[in-house]
């Protein structure tokens, strides 16, 4: 079908991906953990829009052009990288207090309204944690052309159906990762210490991603 070929190995390769240890595992273990089940569903849902993004790029060549460009590469990797450093340190110093008081505010349309903007920035954050990593426009660049037909005369199709395979089997695995990782905060969501803390290590751990994504080379 549109000139894909392997199809079932594929499928195979990108489960063996998913669970795979990497950095969006990361950073989607790191939200529920330190934030909970709903910071961990819309950083999640935000990643895989991210994914949507580099399949539709893939599909057009646009993927191929960027990953071609030392400049772009470079450019890429250090607007990543820094966005994660920010988002880290903003984690590692929030504090727990602003989150609590809002709760017993007493006022359910405003904290409504409050609930909504952070869940809308959650998503966004994990969206461009994803978009503005370069290691990821290289995987798509290098890994669906193996599945694809050198001769098919619906090449954009191709991609545009992998892309859409690739993103469902990873919505499961990362809300599966969600569920998971999210029961920690259940746990420990009645001990404001223990949270501070938890929210500093995924904090620094953002921070050690972006400057791990900082020293990556192509």
């Amino acid at each position: 079908m549109f000139g894909i070929v392997h199809f079932p190995f594929f499928v195979a390769a990108v489960f063996l991906l998913n669970v795979t240890p990497g950095p969006d595992t990361a950073y989607i273990v790191g939200r529920s953990v330190a934030q909970g089940r709903g910071a961990g569903l819309m950083s999640a849902l935000g990643i895989c829009t991210g994914c949507c993004v580099h399949s539709i790029a893939c599909a057009f060549g646009l993927t191929a052009v960027l990953a071609a460009s030392a400049t772009a590469f470079t450019v890429i990797k250090f607007a990543g990288a820094i966005y994660l450093i920010y988002l880290g340190v903003r984690l590692a110093f929030a504090s727990p207090e602003k989150s609590a008081d809002a709760a017993q505010s007493g006022q359910p349309g405003a904290s409504a309204a409050q609930g909504a903007k952070p869940l809308k920035q959650l998503f966004m954050q994990g969206f461009w944690t994803n978009v503005l990593n370069p290691k990821v426009v290289l995987f798509f660049v290098s890994f669906f052309p193996q599945f694809v037909s050198a001769d098919s005369d619906h090449k954009a199709l191709a991609f545009l159906t992998l892309g859409g395979v690739f993103v469902a089997m990873s919505v499961v695995w990362c809300l599966f990762l969600v569920w998971v990782a999210s029961g920690v905060t259940r746990r420990l969501g009645g001990k404001p210490g223990v949270k501070k803390w938890l929210d500093r290590v995924v904090g620094s751990a953002f921070v050690g991603l972006g400057l791990r994504l900082a020293m990556a080379t192509r």
